[in-house]
């Protein structure tokens, strides 16, 4: 029997964060404000360690494509992040998705009212994660629905949306579903997986796609646009849509900033692959900040495997040397676990871990970008 999305979770209803920011606010409202957050600074980015990044025309042709698999193995292994370029995208689509995305947060809030979350659904405008009238909520909104397969979109929503944005979402999803089985057929390359151990998990997986507003803020170093947490799917494929900068990532214990290269999209391995590949690329934490300047925009597209299978570590990555690090689980209860609960750090993987030769889970689920 089909997994029923409409359960999976929920969020409570939260204020516009783009409204209230429009306020004169002379302080942060004090649900916004995050004293249990590492600080908030702001680095030079061009002194930073940057991300890798790959090239996606050199994986899949040429003479150099030896050298750059072994760049993107090491990517995926040390970084868990990487930017890709000349990833075969239309320049055109992207930058319609860009302008129009954008004009879709103009619309007046009478508008947004029509695609708002309904009770005990994530999907909408709204927050996600929230579970209590009590929890600290992100200076951000967002606008999160499933988009493939395609029975799954609910009708208010995607056929729903403004004509050319419904109609550039559409080829966008559909890119971008190539591009995910492109990337995940590289790294079953680099990790000499079964070909079809990637193929048979995602050939016809999960898409969900969320744009995320964070409005600039007269106290940014008090709030977060995110919170810390790494992505409980599969793959996701983050596409920055103005010039702010805001993307941190984890590394060596300290909170690196992404500087988006121009034409390139952020792509990171999520919880999912984590289990799949048995912990042999990690997904790694991260977090949105903000300004007083100027708002953030920019659009996630996940991708995981198929609702109606399992997932675990696959089966030609394990040898007796290699045992399963992680049990196996039904897709569609991992997605039920996170997103029914607050968010939350990197709490998911090490609840799904085989302790001490028990398959034993306590708990589940967790996530998000």
């Amino acid at each position: 029997m089909e997994p029923n999305l409409a359960c999976l979770g929920g969020s409570l209803p939260v204020p516009c964060v783009q409204e209230l920011a429009k306020q004169s606010l002379s302080g942060v409202p004090t649900r916004y404000v995050r004293p249990d957050q590492d600080p908030i600074f702001i680095s030079n980015t061009t002194s930073s360690p940057q991300l890798p990044f790959i090239d996606l025309s050199r994986l899949l042709s040429g003479d150099s494509m030896d050298s750059e698999l072994e760049k993107f193995h090491n990517a995926c292994k040390e970084w868990g992040f990487f930017q890709l370029i000349n990833h075969g995208v239309s320049t055109s689509l992207v930058e319609k998705v860009k302008v129009e995305i954008q004009e879709f947060f103009k619309l007046p809030m009478e508008e947004k009212k029509k695609y708002w979350q309904q009770p005990g659904d994530i999907e909408g405008f709204g927050q996600a994660f929230v579970v209590s009238d009590e929890q600290k909520l992100d200076w951000a909104d967002l606008f999160y629905m499933l988009t493939l397969p395609t029975h799954l979109r609910k009708p208010h929503l995607f056929p729903n949306l403004p004509l050319t944005l419904r109609d550039t979402l559409e080829a966008y999803s559909i890119e971008l579903r190539n591009l995910a089985m492109k990337i995940l057929n590289v790294m079953a390359k680099a990790l000499r997986m079964e070909p079809n151990d990637m193929k048979e998990l995602f050939e016809e997986g999960m898409q969900a796609m969320r744009m995320n507003y964070y409005p600039p803020c007269p106290q940014p170093e008090l709030v977060i646009g995110l919170n810390p947490h790494s992505d409980a799917i599969g793959l996701t494929i983050l596409l920055q849509l103005n010039e702010m900068e805001g993307l941190q990532i984890r590394k060596d214990g300290m909170w690196i900033p992404v500087k988006p290269l121009p034409d390139a999209f952020i792509v990171n391995i999520g919880d999912m692959l984590e289990i799949i590949t048995n912990g042999i690329y990690r997904s790694v934490e991260h977090r949105a900040t903000v300004n007083s300047s100027k708002e953030r925009l920019s659009i996630a597209t996940f991708y995981s495997p198929k609702l109606e299978g399992d997932m675990g570590p696959v089966p030609s990555l394990i040898t007796p040397e290699t045992p399963a690090l992680f049990r196996r689980i039904s897709v569609a209860d991992c997605l039920k676990g996170f997103l029914s609960r607050e968010l939350r750090g990197k709490s998911y993987v090490d609840v799904m871990r085989i302790q001490n030769g028990s398959d034993k889970v306590t708990e589940c689920c967790y996530l998000l970008i």
